[in-house]
């Protein structure tokens, strides 16, 4: 199997080289613009954790790393029918963290016959309320060091324990703009990028290093990746010939692919999986 990873920590959040006090600014504003888009968000038990569970996935709590002085603990699903060498993928969570949700992800990507490893970036806690979840991804994005290495741990586990054929990320809201910063580090040892309204950037000096085909999935009502960005990158990729395709949906708002959370669009969630299947099918499994 083979997967993705992560980033570094001043890309963190697109912001690209700059000063501290420039990019402690600029991580607050979009801390706050988060915030505001889940503020009347309270997760709850999402409808497909038990439905994706089923005969033809396994799955288990797995130790893929040590950060920080402590093990590392990740949510890892397959095909129960697995026999070894299977695509992987990089499951990179929410703000919310390593929750059910993501669980169910993760399972709907082993029923597509991947091993799928979902990483647990908050140190075993995860959030049910905006203010928590806010202050998990600043403590998170406070210690980058830390972060990268939780990241390259798991693609190491992935790619060394797992033997992955071939590795892709995936990730949402934070997870989305940490799937990007995957495709950034990594280079051309990914082979599939998936951005699910992440927070991106337009300095087509750091797009130079994504090498792997990206998918960017996100919401024209999204007020916390606002759609000038999501055109300047866009942009950026294009004019760098960048294998990129950027889809956004009308109407939709900040994490619209999240059945638990209240700004669901179910159309939109589903066009976009569907696309998210047959780009990880083109790229992690083609002969």
């Amino acid at each position: 199997m083979k997967i993705i990873v992560f980033v570094s920590a001043a890309l963190l959040l697109g912001c690209g080289p700059a000063p501290q006090d420039s990019k402690t600014a600029a991580d607050g504003d979009y801390s706050a613009r988060m915030a505001k888009e889940h503020e009347h968000d309270q997760p709850t038990a999402n409808p497909m954790a038990q439905s994706t569970t089923s005969d033809r996935v396994r799955s288990q709590t797995v130790t893929y790393g040590r950060v920080g002085g402590r093990d590392v603990e990740g949510y890892l699903a397959y095909p129960a029918d697995a026999e070894g060498g299977l695509p992987a993928v990089l499951v990179l969570h929410e703000w919310w963290g390593l929750n059910d949700n993501i669980r169910a992800m993760t399972n709907q990507l082993a029923a597509e016959g991947y091993a799928a490893l979902a990483l647990d970036l908050y140190g075993g806690q995860f959030a049910d309320q905006p203010e928590k979840a806010r202050a998990l991804m600043e403590a998170s994005m406070a210690k980058p060091k830390e972060l990268s290495q939780n990241i390259l741990q798991a693609y190491t586990f992935l790619n060394q324990e797992i033997k992955a054929a071939r590795i892709g990320a995936i990730g949402w809201c934070f997870g989305g703009g940490m799937s990007l910063k995957a495709g950034l580090e990594l280079g051309d040892r990914l082979d599939a990028v998936i951005v699910y309204y992440g927070h991106v950037g337009g300095d087509p000096e750091e797009l130079k290093r994504l090498k792997a085909p990206l998918l960017g999935l996100f919401g024209a009502a999204d007020q916390g990746i606002p759609l000038e960005s999501v055109k300047a990158f866009e942009s950026a990729l294009k004019s760098l010939g960048k294998p990129a395709e950027i889809h956004v949906y009308a109407g939709a708002a900040h994490a619209f692919a999240n059945p638990s959370g209240g700004n669901y669009k179910a159309d939109a969630a589903q066009d976009a999986w569907k696309r998210s299947v047959e780009f990880l099918a083109t790229h992690l499994k083609a002969e």
